[in-house]
């Protein structure tokens, strides 16, 4: 459900995987569509486009005033590795991710809800491995292990943000470097089912605020501090062709400074 394949797309081939989620917490949720755009470059080169569509809905005022565009990322993928039966060698691929600032962000006015971007840019290095085991009952269990570095630019902020400034706030946020882990299995029950499972574990460097309040010009600068964030996702996967599929899964994330989310999805597979 959450771990990025290692395999790229043959050339002149592409994929579209919609997402649509409710990412609950006690007291919001933040429904939004992901989908995953690639296109088959060449052989081992796969390019793509993800946009994000979103609405939030809080407890009392502040819900998004419609629904809105979040960061779209563009990506390149590289395989440097196939995997062959018989060969310890897993496939091993480079991505390459540039989250760019296309989100409201900042001068929210009374519709804090309309957040759905961070204003900075974002650059992903990720590293994902795949590799299959056949099992002694004849069934293949597959398994992912993937790891990412993201380092995020400054962010200009005016007035009520995502970063908890109020009216009047002239200065920037910058969003913390992040480390990410995510090791996943999925297990063919058959030709058509499949049943997967991915644990994720994320470390986030605190987000700094740093800027004036208008008028006066009151010096404000503040860390968010480090957090840690511990996940899992159950999904089940059906497929009616080779090339055309549904996801049902749901996300759980929790951890030290961390606000504890359940986030159910459905998604769509199409290669062609």
């Amino acid at each position: 459900m959450l771990a990025n394949s290692a395999a790229t797309l043959p050339r002149g081939h592409f994929l579209i995987e919609p997402y649509l989620y409710d990412a609950s917490s006690p007291h919001s949720d933040g429904f939004g569509s992901l989908t995953y755009m690639l296109y088959g470059l060449t052989d081992r080169l796969t390019v793509g486009l993800i946009p994000v569509l979103g609405y939030n809905r809080m407890d009392g005022a502040g819900d998004s005033s419609g629904i809105g565009l979040g960061d779209v990322s563009v990506q390149a993928q590289y395989r440097l590795t196939e995997f062959h039966e018989g060969s310890p060698l897993p496939t091993i691929s480079l991505q390459l991710q540039q989250t760019l600032p296309s989100g409201k962000y900042d001068r929210l006015g009374n519709r804090p809800g309309n957040g759905l971007g961070s204003g900075a840019s974002t650059t992903t290095l990720q590293l994902n491995t795949q590799t299959y085991f056949w099992l002694a009952n004849g069934r293949i269990l597959r398994m992912r292990l993937n790891v990412a570095q993201s380092v995020s630019g400054k962010a200009q902020v005016e007035d009520v943000s995502v970063y908890g400034t109020a009216n009047g706030f002239r200065g920037h946020a910058r969003p913390g470097n992040s480390f990410f882990v995510n090791a996943a299995w999925e297990y063919s029950l058959s030709r058509r089912w499949v049943l997967a499972f991915d644990l994720t574990w994320r470390r986030n460097h605190g987000t700094r605020v740093d800027g004036v309040m208008l008028p006066g010009d009151a010096h404000i600068r503040r860390s968010s501090g480090s957090s840690e964030a511990f996940g899992f996702a159950p999904a089940i996967e059906y497929s009616w062709r080779a090339n055309l599929g549904v996801l049902f899964g749901t996300r759980v994330i929790t951890g030290c400074h961390t606000p504890t989310t359940i986030t159910p999805a459905i998604a769509i597979n199409y290669v062609h």
